[in-house]
């Protein structure tokens, strides 16, 4: 067996596993504001309140996903929990009101949690150590390719083929996750004892605590983000450019996935913090640029820009998270980064969303370049002055090669 080799099969699985996870999900999430407020003629607050519902379920059951792949296996987990995302998209054919669309969305938003959490865990078993950062960039760029791809199919299908059809694509491509999902294997991790001895539920069994400094960082980006995902296609319909909305996340995409291969090789020879400012300022500025987007031609530049900045900063935060804890609980360190960045999603989305709807989109988004640019300051000071005062500490930490 060669443990240099990176795109080994089961790699390349878990890769498109999580693509049509995640395509599924940006689908959704870009769409169904659109839906709400014209299918269902909800407000703006409840269309924020459909993707804040789904975020609560995640919060709430990702700190168990670790737990869960400890007791039970890792692969089980993989299968058990792609399979009732597969059922929960399926559901959804099946909405007749704004009621039973946020009980969807909660179950939704519970297996969605897990079965990212468990996949994630699976592909960070299977790099090889010593590219870490780079294989972890590259598993993100699924990820990535899915959040460029699946608002324009959205967006592009809900105008087209109307909301069954985009209900349908969802579950055949849940479909598609749950194979390559349940086909993806490796060399089983050593078990360790979280529960085993004492059936008490220990809050360490649940957050790997190495991790959450950084999480807290992605906590700050994922509330500025939401505003865009949840609110760009009604923001441009506001503008009267709303037929350009699919375009922006072509631009935000390709802006994302172009320097990937170069931020995964940086993240491991330099280190992480001459990624991390840069791509916070970028980021901040592309937010500006979209709150000033009257045009076609700002709006996709905007797109560009924001997209250069988001796509280096979240693949470095993760990889953070994952090596500042031990081999054994690197799953727990994915769950508690993941946990904090749901909770950032979702709050940021019913929070903005209240905004947007008395001050108006271009006030929000100014809002979001401001929280952004914040996120610095946090990361300075739970991270990077955190690795410069204490160099010596026990607990590991992200040191480039």
């Amino acid at each position: 067996m060669n443990t240099n080799k990176l795109w080994s099969a089961d790699f390349i699985k878990i890769c498109l596993s999580s693509f049509f996870l995640f395509f599924s999900f940006y689908t959704l999430a870009t769409a169904l504001s659109v839906y709400v407020t014209n299918g269902l003629g909800g407000s703006d607050t409840q269309a924020g309140l459909s993707m804040t519902v789904f975020v609560i379920a995640s919060v709430l059951l990702r700190p168990f996903a670790g737990q869960l792949m400890s007791r039970y296996g890792e692969r089980k987990i993989v299968v058990i929990s792609l399979l009732l995302f597969l059922l929960f998209s399926i559901a959804y054919l099946g909405v007749f009101g704004y009621a039973m669309l946020l009980l969807v969305r909660f179950f939704h938003g519970g297996t969605f949690a897990i079965a990212t959490t468990s996949t994630n865990t699976t592909a960070i078993g299977i790099i090889p150590e010593h590219r870490k950062g780079e294989g972890i960039s590259y598993f993100s760029l699924f990820m990535s390719l899915a959040m460029v791809i699946g608002p324009f199919v959205g967006l592009t299908i809900t105008t087209y083929g109307g909301y069954t059809a985009m209900f349908a694509l969802c579950a055949v491509c849940s479909f598609i996750a749950f194979i390559l999902g349940a086909s993806t294997k490796r060399q089983p991790a050593a078990k360790q004892p979280l529960a085993q001895a004492n059936s008490k539920l220990n809050w360490r069994d649940l957050i790997e605590k190495k991790a959450v400094p950084i999480a807290f960082s992605g906590f700050v980006v994922a509330f500025a983000y939401s505003g865009l995902v949840t609110f760009m296609s009604v923001f441009a319909h506001e503008q009267a450019i709303d037929q350009y909305a699919s375009y922006f996340f072509v631009c935000f995409g390709i802006m994302i996935v172009l320097p990937r291969p170069m931020v995964g090789k940086l993240l491991d020879r330099v280190g992480e913090h001459v990624i991390v400012y840069p791509s916070i300022a970028i980021f901040a500025i592309g937010m500006l640029l979209l709150s000033q987007a009257h045009s076609p031609a700002l709006l996709l530049i905007s797109g560009a820009v924001i997209g250069l900045g988001y796509g280096a900063l979240l693949p470095c935060f993760q990889t953070i998270a994952v090596l500042a804890a031990p081999p054994h609980r690197r799953g727990l360190a994915t769950a508690t980064f993941y946990l904090l960045f749901d909770l950032g999603y979702g709050i940021g989305s019913y929070t903005l969303g209240s905004l947007a709807s008395g001050y108006g989109y271009s006030v929000m988004y100014i809002l979001c370049a401001i929280i952004i640019a914040f996120s610095s300051v946090i990361y300075f000071v739970l991270h990077h002055k955190r690795k410069k005062t204490a160099p010596s500490a026990e607990e590991p930490v992200y040191v480039s090669p």
